[in-house]
């Protein structure tokens, strides 16, 4: 019984062997075929290139041959001198061509390396900008910056020098086995054993030394994922006094990565040495073998051709062994390169927001007759344009109508996190969310921006489900301001610009004003032109929260979505950032999530969430007078979690 579970678990490691060697050869055929087609001529040129090396190299053997025997046919008076000029003359320029192949070869590598790494990176820029949400709430924000550097890092310098040594190395082995068949197909035989000896070999420490790889980038991502979230929360270490813990976080992973990467390179570094020791006995066996032939009259109709043929195939043979002990030296960057690949195609094939939308937004003006006309001019009047199978145009004006119709919605499919939920927000109404954690709050705005899709029930703006609306229509009609902000390297105006990347100065400057920011801003040392780095580090909480503020008024969108943007902030700071939300929310369909009650008496309905439920709703007198949860709250009897 235990011999047969024994062999069980041999034949399970096996299978995942070939997997693993599957995996590699796909990446690798598909990575090739992504350089074809970024640089088909290019690449052509390379593989013409590399044969003229070849060749060359072929050339020579045969070459070194001849003049072998003139030389022994000088000396006994059969030739001339002059003959064995000519063949050395001949000889110098085989071997210059086969460096101009090499160095046009190596050159064109490094162009295509650096080319392939620029549209990669842009290609894996440009997908993950159309991601959804939930690829980056599932993935450390460490390991796709892992991708982008240390990956294509990987990959450049395998397309520079080990994927053209392993073309040249194929050629180049085809090329000396013809040109040893024809000089001695007997010692050639000799060569192959200890040839598919040495091949054994290299694949039993390749498949071996695969898995260490992988586990080597993986610690890396890992490692590099840890080292951007601890720094960029340092400050946080610091205040609770966890740099000890913080510190012995990191041993662990950096001790893992130690583990896996002494694992992964001692493979690395035990194949080259053990290559060349074996090309070493091939090389020694191949001459003893041929000088037995050559004085037994085997290689040769004379024993001046015998020898002229050992000259010539012992270096042949000596270089034959070469592109194996080549691969060796670029096995380390290979395999590497590989893993790295296979994380890079992961993302590309990571499938990007799906989006079936098809009613757009676009701005309108009335005509005498009061029927809407979509103009390309910016009018500050937006309606929804519904194309019908006909080819006629429909138009809806965009008012900022929302309403949830029995939507019960879950991230993963199992727990429930809204349950049969039902609201309304007419034009311009202020509807406000209060509940504990996790009760709900936030998922609800992530719908209406349709961030995740609503697989029960259903969600419509002015009447029209979202579902219909292009994503990206969708939420140009929305602005959010959240609770934790984010400011871009650049100037005050720019970041507050991002919200409508056409905006004027102007209209920067009239944005700022609404949001409460024009005086602290015109009291920066550049005013609007002010320089901001480190997402804001040289303004106050406060201040970064009005720029995401006059960012959201500057959009002019008809609904806001307002999450916990005052809860970091302190009590008077807190007030001038409602007087201008106050301005911005006037005459706007507001969406409000708030821990501070204080900020929502004002709401037209307030709806008070339960695991998911609305377990209460109605304006703050109402529900006040019902001595229920939200009572509970407000007074303090019930504390927020």
């Amino acid at each position: 019984m235990k011999k047969s579970f024994g062999a069980k678990n041999n034949n399970i490691n096996l299978a995942k062997k070939r997997i693993n060697s599957q995996t590699a050869l796909r990446v690798l055929k598909r990575l090739v075929r992504y350089i074809f087609e970024a640089f088909p001529f290019q690449s052509v040129i390379i593989l013409f290139t590399t044969l003229i090396s070849v060749g060359a190299n072929a050339s020579g053997t045969f070459m070194l041959k001849e003049i072998v025997e003139s030389i022994l046919n000088v000396r006994k008076g059969n030739a001339e001198i002059s003959t064995v000029l000519i063949s050395i003359a001949i000889l110098i320029c085989i071997y210059l061509v086969g460096v101009i192949g090499t160095f046009t070869t190596q050159r064109l590598a490094l162009n295509i390396s650096a080319g392939i790494m620029r549209t990669m990176r842009d290609q894996m820029f440009k997908h993950v900008q159309y991601l959804p949400v939930q690829y980056f709430a599932s993935h450390v924000h460490g390991e796709t910056m892992n991708s982008f550097s240390n990956d294509t890092d990987s990959l450049r310098e395998m397309l520079s020098q080990g994927l053209p040594q392993m073309i040249s190395s194929t050629l180049m082995v085809i090329g000396l086995l013809t040109t040893m068949l024809i000089l001695s197909p007997v010692l050639t035989t000799l060569v192959i054993g200890m040839l598919i000896l040495m091949l054994f070999v290299s694949s039993f420490i390749t498949k071996n030394g695969r898995k260490y790889f992988i586990a080597q980038q993986r610690d890396l991502a890992k490692v590099n994922g840890y080292i951007e979230e601890y720094v960029e929360g340092q400050k946080i270490v610091n205040i609770f006094c966890h740099e000890n813990t913080t510190k012995k976080s990191f041993d662990e992973l950096t001790e893992a990565l130690r583990k896996s990467a002494l694992s992964a390179q001692s493979f690395s570094n035990i194949i080259m040495p053990i290559l060349n020791n074996m090309s070493f006995i091939s090389y020694v066996l191949t001459a003893v073998v041929g000088v037995i032939l050559v004085v037994n009259g085997a290689l040769g109709t004379d024993l001046e051709k015998g020898i002229a043929i050992m000259i010539a195939f012992l270096p042949a043979s000596k270089q034959f062994s070469m592109p194996i002990s080549q691969f060796a030296q670029q096995f380390n960057s290979i395999l590497t390169a590989l893993a790295g690949a296979e994380r890079i195609f992961n993302i590309l094939d990571t499938h990007l927001e799906h989006d079936e939308g098809y009613v757009t937004l676009v701005n309108i003006e009335e005509n005498e007759k009061g029927e809407f006309i979509e103009t390309l001019d910016k009018t500050n009047r937006w309606a929804w344009r519904h194309p019908h199978h006909d080819g006629s145009l429909t138009y809806t004006e965009l008012k900022g109508d929302v309403r949830f119709e029995s939507v019960t919605f879950s991230y993963d499919g199992e727990r429930n996190v809204l349950n049969n939920i039902s609201l309304y927000a007419k034009p311009g109404q202020k509807i406000a969310f209060v509940g504990s954690t996790g009760a709900g709050k936030t998922t609800i705005t992530n719908l209406i921006n349709r961030f995740y899709d609503v697989p029960d029930g259903k969600i419509r703006y002015d009447g029209i489900n979202i579902n219909k609306i292009k994503k990206t229509d969708l939420r140009r009609s929305l602005a959010m301001v959240l609770q934790d902000t984010h400011l871009f390297t650049g100037t005050v105006s720019d970041n507050i610009r991002y919200g409508r990347l056409d905006a004027t100065d102007e209209d920067v400057k009239k944005a700022a004003k609404l949001a409460n920011a024009d005086f602290f801003i015109s009291h920066l040392p550049n005013g609007y032109d002010t320089w901001l780095t480190s997402d804001g580090a040289n303004l106050s909480q406060g201040q970064r929260q009005l720029i995401n503020i006059a960012r959201a008024a500057v959009a002019d969108p008809p609904v806001l979505i307002l999450d916990e943007a005052t809860s970091s902030v302190d009590t008077r700071t807190e007030k001038l950032i409602e007087a201008g939300m106050d301005r911005l929310m006037h005459g706007r369909t507001v969406f409000i999530i708030a821990h501070r009650l204080s900020t929502i008496k004002n709401a037209n309905v307030i709806l008070v969430l339960e695991n998911g439920e609305i377990i209460e709703r109605g304006n703050h007198e109402t529900l006040l007078e019902q001595h229920g949860r939200y009572y509970e709250l407000y007074t303090g009897l019930f504390e927020l979690s």
